[in-house]
């Protein structure tokens, strides 16, 4: 008598989450030949553009701050992205004053 664990994966076919309708699809979902015309399916004004801004901002707080057991990471890489933005902009005045 053992105690061993077993895992079982299951793995969904590739095409299962690239069906349905073009316009309902995420980009990741999108084929490279489908691409020009799912562009046309988005809202490209500025209210879309926010909208889509927002939605990635959930989705980003969601998955990495707003969690049970996340610890520090969410709030840790959102830091060191701020840091490395900042730095980046001001490099030109940075790098003439040394």
């Amino acid at each position: 008598n053992t105690n061993s664990t077993h895992i079982v994966l299951t793995f969904l076919p590739l095409t299962s989450h690239r069906t349905g309708p073009l316009a309902e699809r995420r980009l990741l979902d999108v084929r490279l030949g489908e691409l020009p015309a799912w562009l046309a399916t988005r809202q490209l004004s500025a209210q879309g553009l926010l909208g889509g801004a927002q939605e990635a901002w959930s989705s980003y707080y969601n998955k990495y701050i707003n969690v049970k057991r996340g610890g520090p990471a969410g709030i840790s890489m959102l830091l060191a992205g701020y840091c490395l933005l900042s730095y980046s902009w001001s490099y030109q005045r940075l790098s003439k004053i040394s």
